[in-house]
């Protein structure tokens, strides 16, 4: 990024921008390239280096990336880093312990894919180069910041070494546990499943076609991803395991072999021989959800603002759908001589993304509570649940919209 990304430089290195990024994950990251597409520059804060959030190891997760974010990143110019990296979903099995009466999401040729599977650590690489080269982003790596003010006519950020950013909007893009959205006093709802997703990555024997499986037991739904093979030939899926929060520490610590063996059985070896291809790491599983997103020259976005069950994988495609309606509505008032902080402009984007955050919020809920929650449902009434999204046509449709990210209305970044 430019000369100030990496500078230690304190006070004297005051600069004024459009925004202020607290973040410099995917959503944040994304944001600040989006941004600079409509002539905006910010400052984008972050607590890791490039280099931490990068190493092999750091982040084992794999995101399920929509149609409409994969536009976005068409239109912000990351899509050729990423091109060769993702691996297309062409289709969603969700079956009730491999018993009878699976459903098959397949969209028709026309329509394309149901997204794009990639390593999270592609598609932080990707974002990092892009925003290497963007003059319009000041990147602060390994900053810590000690102060935050809002005020009428902007906001000012101090960093623990001294340095005073200077800005017109702030954005809380700093994950579940944002101290910018807590400082500020946002109410949420929330609540705990207290389950935790162990997340790794296999090898197979078998080819998986494209194929993303979620396959429901008593104890929690059983997912396989599906990445791109090896460069030496080895196929490969992402698994998202849910456990109960008791035995997770257990399950975990299993030696290789016993895991394995836990996974195949699971798994009802569809994909024939597997080998672990990853570190195994467990992540609480929680909902929350705030009631508002903006205040005073103050947005909240991505899991900030609404973090959900990874049942539909649909957590960082929602951050997306944040960055394209924040840039959009940031745009438009830039062309009428608004202030990217002007209470006008938020005001815009946040009734835009209340309705949509809280509909895709309440399906993704709305799912766990059906089928992915131990004990709330007997499997009987779970495979009557899925039938009737099978003999509904509608229904059907409005889970592989939500699949695909192409329901409701959509800012322009998000459109093909």
């Amino acid at each position: 990024m430019n000369a100030e990304s990496n500078s230690n430089t304190p006070a004297a290195n005051f600069e004024r921008r459009d925004l202020v990024i607290l973040g410099g994950g995917l959503v944040g990251m994304t944001l600040a390239l989006a941004a600079a597409r409509q002539g905006l520059t910010s400052h984008v804060v972050d607590r890791a280096t490039p280099a931490e959030l990068t190493a092999e190891g750091a982040d084992g997760r794999a995101s399920a990336i929509s149609t409409a974010s994969w536009n976005l990143f068409t239109n912000i110019g990351v899509a050729p880093r990423l091109d060769a990296l993702g691996c297309p979903i062409e289709a969603i099995a969700v079956t009730d312990g491999m018993k009878p009466g699976r459903i098959d999401f397949r969209p028709t040729p026309d329509e394309g894919t149901l997204g794009r599977m990639f390593a999270n650590r592609d598609l932080r690489l990707a974002l990092f180069e892009a925003g290497a080269a963007e003059p319009a982003i000041a990147w602060h790596t390994g900053a810590t910041v000690v102060r935050r003010e809002r005020g009428p006519y902007g906001v000012e950020v101090e960093l623990a070494d001294g340095t005073l950013l200077a800005g017109s909007l702030l954005v809380a893009a700093e994950g579940r546990q944002s101290p910018t959205r807590d400082e500020a006093g946002f109410a949420y709802a929330k609540w705990d499943y207290q389950h935790r997703a162990i997340v790794t990555g296999l090898t197979h024997e078998k080819p998986h076609e494209g194929v993303a499986w979620e396959i429901f037991y008593p104890d929690g739904p059983f997912a396989l991803l599906p990445l791109l093979d090896l460069p030496d030939g080895r196929h490969r899926s992402a698994l998202v395991w849910t456990v109960a929060e008791k035995d997770a520490a257990a399950i975990t610590k299993l030696p290789d072999a016993v895991f394995r063996s836990e996974v195949a059985a699971k798994m009802h070896h569809v994909f024939g021989r597997i080998e672990l291809a990853a570190p195994r790491m467990s992540y609480p599983l929680r909902f929350h959800h705030a009631a508002r997103v903006t205040e005073e020259r103050l947005v909240v976005i991505g899991d900030a603002a609404h973090g959900m069950h990874p049942i539909a994988g649909q957590g960082l495609n929602l951050g997306l759908r944040d960055v394209g309606a924040l840039v959009e509505v940031l745009g438009e008032g830039a062309r009428l001589g608004l202030d990217p902080g002007d209470a006008q402009v938020l005001a815009r984007y946040e009734k835009w993304r209340s309705l949509d955050a809280f509909m895709v919020m309440s399906v993704t809920d709305g799912l766990n509570r059906l089928f992915g929650i131990p004990g709330r449902l007997p499997s009987a009434a779970r495979r009557l649940g899925m039938g009737a999204v099978q003999r509904l046509p509608v229904l059907k449709r409005f889970f592989m919209d939500e699949a695909r990210g192409v329901s409701g209305k959509l800012p322009e970044l998000l459109q093909g």
